[in-house]
């Protein structure tokens, strides 16, 4: 790369955002690794990243159906109050209306296990799972969105202030990453294009059905 006058466009710089030393109550990992499910609104997970800008960093929680990789629900603060999680979580509700049931998947930090949260997951009947302490992996499929939108979107900009990045990373999520973006574990489709497809089919659609399509 040096011979050739190249440099890489990205680089990892991890901040914790998850704060475990707390006396709340942990919820069981009900999830468990079982990152694929069969139907939508069956199992979502949840976590906090970080966004640099020049004006300090700025806070994205989201929210993402197992079901199509889909991000259901997001939300960005200067902070890391519990408002910010509950704030994802109740666009996810509002825009899913998922029936009672439903597992939430997240990591034990203080934000999950507030109170607050915790109201709004029996308000909806919604079913709270936690990671084993110090267990990434068992969040992985959000650990790889947030990879993804840093390598392909965060770590390429230079955010002037909250409102310029709040603003780009929306629109990596909607227009790109929700539509276009193409996953491996739908059959190469995004996911919005396999919900689509799986709504459109009285039968599930396997996934080696969805390569064969896909290379005609």
């Amino acid at each position: 790369m040096q011979q050739q006058g190249m440099k890489p466009v990205w680089k990892r710089k991890f901040i914790h955002t998850t704060d475990s030393k707390h006396g709340l109550p942990i919820a069981e990992n009900i999830l468990n690794r079982q990152f694929q499910v069969q139907q939508p609104n069956t199992a979502w997970v949840a976590d906090i990243t970080t966004i640099r800008t020049r004006s300090g960093w700025l806070y994205l929680a989201a929210v993402l159906d197992l079901y199509s990789r889909k991000i259901v629900g997001w939300a960005m603060a200067p902070n890391m109050a519990a408002e910010l999680v509950c704030a994802a979580l109740q666009m996810a509700i509002t825009q899913r209306n998922p029936a009672a049931g439903l597992v939430v998947h997240s990591d034990r930090g203080s934000q999950y296990a507030s109170e607050k949260y915790q109201l709004l997951l029996d308000k909806y009947g919604l079913r709270c799972s936690m990671s084993r302490k110090r267990n990434c992996w068992d969040n992985a499929v959000m650990e790889r969105f947030f990879l993804n939108l840093k390598m392909e979107r965060d770590w390429r900009q230079d955010y002037a202030n909250h409102s310029e990045a709040s603003n780009d990373v929306t629109e990596y999520i909607v227009a790109f990453y929700n539509n276009i973006r193409l996953h491996s574990t739908l059959g190469n489709l995004p996911p919005n294009v396999f919900e689509e497809k799986m709504a459109d089919t009285k039968q599930p659609i396997l996934v080696s059905e969805i390569l064969d399509t896909t290379t005609r």
